[in-house]
């Protein structure tokens, strides 16, 4: 891990809101298992970053901290300055979140849907806003059907419209191009990235799509048994384990592999 990041916490204090997160020694502990272990680390504005895992590494565990969905065992959370066990109210209309595993009301056709979170969000010109998503995301032949009817992919790029409606500033994504076939998949990354890149918006993303990853991803931190193994970029991450793609050291990572020693690069 990239010691530099990993204390950024600490050096950065929580005294101010400049930073979207800064997580300090966050535990989980369900019973007698730790789902989360002691990680710290900060993501700055601008940036996309990869939060991965194998399955119960906890990246769904540290997800629900970081929205103040879950109360952690020890630790703090603090997005835009604020204490998210104590004042998430005070960031909420700041970040979103999807998931294709989090769905929304069945009954309620699509438009009826975001018309609500529009709302809950306290969009302005709500009519207004729902009609630009709808159109930017090419879903407006889907407004008037019941959300239950919609195909696996369908739900997915509606949960990604829901996600945009407050254009928040700190977006969470969880397998955002789940069950989506490789041309809209592709489609919906370039969204991300130029939503990134318009709104000068924090994206942090879980995906086992190591292609994905690479694409949109500035930064990786790679989780296992609930600690950060590995913070750096995914260039330094490929070099550093000598391996052709992100999905090789991923594999290495989760199945215990020692990664090489690589000589220090000398000053310029």
């Amino acid at each position: 891990m990239d010691k530099s990041i990993g204390n950024l916490a600490d050096r950065a204090g929580f005294g101010g809101s400049g930073l979207p997160v800064v997580v300090r020694d966050l535990t989980k502990r369900y019973g007698a298992v730790t789902a989360v272990d002691g990680i710290s680390f900060a993501l700055h504005p601008a940036t996309t970053v990869a939060l991965l895992g194998g399955n119960g590494a906890g990246k769904t565990t540290t997800i629900a901290m970081l929205l103040g969905l879950v109360m952690p065992t020890s630790g703090e959370v603090r997005v835009f300055g604020a204490d998210m066990s104590t004042n998430r109210g005070a960031v909420a209309h700041r970040m979103n979140f999807q998931s294709p595993y989090v769905d929304l009301p069945m009954r309620l056709t699509v438009k009826e849907n975001l018309t609500v979170y529009a709302g809950l969000y306290g969009v302005a010109n709500v009519a207004e806003r729902v009609a630009y998503i709808a159109n930017d995301l090419q879903i407006e032949s889907l407004l008037d059907r019941p959300t239950g009817k919609l195909s696996a992919g369908q739900k997915t790029r509606v949960g990604l419209a829901k996600a945009l409606l407050n254009a928040p500033e700190l977006l969470l994504l969880d397998e955002p191009t789940a069950s989506l076939d490789p041309d809209t998949a592709d489609w919906i990354r370039g969204k991300l990235k130029a939503y990134a890149q318009e709104r000068g918006a924090t994206l942090l993303v879980a995906s086992h799509n190591m292609t994905e990853v690479e694409r949109l991803a500035d930064r990786v931190i790679l989780l296992h048994a609930g600690r950060i193994i590995e913070d750096d970029t995914p260039a330094r991450l490929i070099e550093t384990y000598g391996r052709e793609t992100l999905e090789d050291v991923f594999l290495d990572v989760v199945r215990g592999r020692v990664k090489q020693a690589v000589p220090e690069r000398k000053a310029s």
